[in-house]
């Protein structure tokens, strides 16, 4: 297929829940990637800035807010070292999005870099 690949996919993933009388409850998740000779993290906060503006959730600078969103600097092991950033809406981490650690993208056999962004959208529904 031609370069950039953008997919994405939205889908209930289910956690294990001892309060529920199933014993499990689901959550809505939005997560995408992009693929690419550049990991385009650009292309992926483009598309989380896209996506708050759709559910009416603005930007905020105010890192107390308990109304808005914005991003918080994260060290995550499957990412690149300093490319990660926690989504933080209404006052809750919704999300996180980054580079793809080299080693992890190896790991799934690709050849190219990865940006993802994955966001829990069960508050919005």
């Amino acid at each position: 297929m031609p370069l950039p690949m953008k997919l994405f996919e939205i889908s209930d993933v289910v956690h294990s829940d001892e309060r529920k009388d199933v014993g499990a409850r689901n959550h809505r998740r939005f997560c995408a990637i992009n693929y690419n000779k550049t990991p385009g993290f650009e292309v992926i906060h483009g598309l989380l800035d896209r996506t708050m503006q759709l559910l009416e959730v603005s930007y905020t600078e105010d890192k107390t807010s308990t109304t808005g969103y914005y991003l918080k600097a994260h060290e995550d092991g499957t990412f690149f070292p300093g490319r990660c950033a926690l989504v933080i809406a209404n006052g809750r981490q919704i999300g996180i999005m980054g580079v793809l650690h080299p080693d992890v993208v190896h790991n799934f056999e690709l050849n190219l870099p990865c940006a993802i962004l994955e966001l829990d959208v069960e508050e919005f529904l």
